[in-house]
């Protein structure tokens, strides 16, 4: 017999369930007014003068038009796409390989160099002596150096090793008996068994370099052909430099196209992370805490 709920507990429920609708409308809102000023008249929209947008005001797709007009933002998306592909394949592969070592029993030094591997977490070197090695290493002006520094997280590794660890040794005991060496046991077991927790470091690594713009600023100043397109839409926003799309218009109109023109570039750059998360979002609790259970 289902219990009778109490005064408390209703008041309770009907405060939560508003405020989370609050919470959710919150943290939605800036998309929808993003993507409405998108599709919204320049001219009829800078009349509006702000204030609160829920449906387009003229509607209409110059502003989309404009920017995929532009060859910056299809570069740019090459660029990120080769980036994100790329860095996330090698920053898997190679934080795989080490959560791996520092998953397993009775490696010699391991502690130690667990620790060094961890202090890099807490202090570095700064800015210019990271500059420099990026120099040094031949790097500048080059995609290179948009993967490379970056290339592992500490963090990621040791969510990952946290979850090899979970993994019971007798499974991996039981294959080297069977005469299975260390990648069998790490591509045949270990890997498929933590098949949520690597999803959801893919996921980290994904955004991290989708959203990367600093080192592309520090690293490829002499290679605009080769920015990301986290810079081109800075380029955009912050140095409001929409002139290569309305070169063709007065300076009237300009101003008032480059105002659709910003949110629609942040539309383009912020909708396939949008899309590619549902996909991944079911393992994203379930991996997070497997790689929290055990440190």
């Amino acid at each position: 017999m289902k219990a009778k709920k109490s005064i408390g507990r209703i008041i309770f429920e009907i405060f939560n369930t508003v405020l989370m609708i609050l919470m959710v409308l919150i943290s939605i809102y800036p998309i929808w007014y993003t993507l409405i000023a998108s599709v919204s008249d320049s001219d009829s929209l800078m009349r509006l003068g702000g204030g609160m947008l829920w449906l387009p005001v003229n509607f209409n797709l110059t502003a989309y038009q404009k920017a995929f007009a532009n060859s910056s933002i299809a570069t740019g998306y090459m660029n990120t796409l080769f980036v994100v592909v790329s860095g996330v394949f090698f920053s898997m592969l190679f934080s795989t390989i080490g959560a791996y070592f520092l998953s397993r029993e009775n490696v010699m030094f391991q502690r130690q160099i667990t620790f060094f591997i961890i202090f890099t977490m807490w202090f570095s070197g700064g800015l210019i002596p990271f500059y420099i090695a990026v120099r040094d290493a031949g790097m500048l002006n080059s995609r290179l150096s948009l993967i490379i520094p970056s290339l592992i997280s500490t963090f990621n590794m040791i969510i990952l090793r946290t979850a090899f660890a979970a993994v019971p040794s007798s499974l991996s005991e039981s294959a080297v008996i069977d005469g299975a060496g260390h990648l069998t046991v790490l591509f045949r077991i270990m890997i498929p068994l933590s098949g949520a927790t690597l999803a959801v470091i893919g996921l980290y690594y994904g955004v991290s370099y989708w959203n990367a713009w600093f080192n592309a600023s520090i690293f490829l100043q002499s290679a605009v052909n080769k920015w990301p397109l986290q810079l081109v839409l800075r380029q955009i926003l912050i140095v409001n430099d929409t002139s290569s799309m309305t070169s063709n218009l007065s300076a009237g109109d300009q101003e008032k196209v480059g105002e659709s023109i910003q949110y629609a570039v942040i539309i383009i750059a912020t909708l396939p992370i949008l899309f590619i998360y549902p996909f991944i979002q079911k393992y994203f609790v379930s991996g997070v805490m497997v790689g929290a259970v055990k440190g």
